[in-house]
């Protein structure tokens, strides 16, 4: 049975094999050109062959050197919105070009000294004493422990405790600028 098969498979192979160089060589057409695959591709067809090909297109060299002529003035700006402009007329083509003259820009008002850093402490809580007193619990920025301070407090040196309230505290340089109010969030 498996011998049988091999043949089955073996003859099936032959037949495409001798199919497809049968179509390779044979020509295309009684007058027509042979394939490119064909022997007879590489010649020079002789007689009625000869008179059946094509003319050669006319190749006109002298036309790459000639000089051309440049597109027309383009008056269309797809850019632009609005009404076509009006050709221009005879007497308009004599008139002088408008001149525009440029304003030069207005020196800036000097902004003043650049504004102080930001306020780099974490308000994290508020705590009541018996006494009435309330105290905000600050976390500083660079992880040290946290500290406390009541209003009027100066907290790291660098900062006064101006108003403490119960979700927000409000915090300036020591020097007075820089007003700032710090959420309870963080910041």
């Amino acid at each position: 049975m498996l011998r049988e098969r091999r043949a089955q498979v073996l003859l099936a192979l032959l037949v495409l094999l001798a199919g497809s160089l049968a179509w390779m060589w044979w020509p295309t057409g009684a007058n027509g050109p042979a394939t490119a695959a064909s022997p007879a591709a590489g010649r020079r067809p002789t007689g009625d062959a000869a008179d059946a090909l094509p003319a050669a297109a006319d190749v006109r060299l002298e036309a790459l050197t000639t000089k051309r002529e440049g597109p027309d003035e383009v008056r269309r700006n797809p850019f632009r919105f609005g009404r076509r402009e009006a050709p221009p007329s005879a007497k308009g083509a004599d008139a002088a070009p408008p001149v525009f003259t440029m304003k030069p820009a207005e020196p800036a008002e000097p902004a003043g000294p650049p504004p102080p850093p930001p306020i780099t402490v974490k308000f994290i809580g508020r705590v009541e004493r018996a006494d009435g007193t309330v105290l905000a619990v600050l976390a500083p920025a660079d992880g040290r422990m946290p500290v406390h301070g009541a209003v009027g407090d100066i907290i790291d040196g660098r900062y006064r405790i101006l108003k403490i309230g119960v979700e927000s505290i409000e915090m300036a340089y020591l020097d007075g600028r820089g007003r700032q109010t710090i959420r309870l969030s963080g910041q």
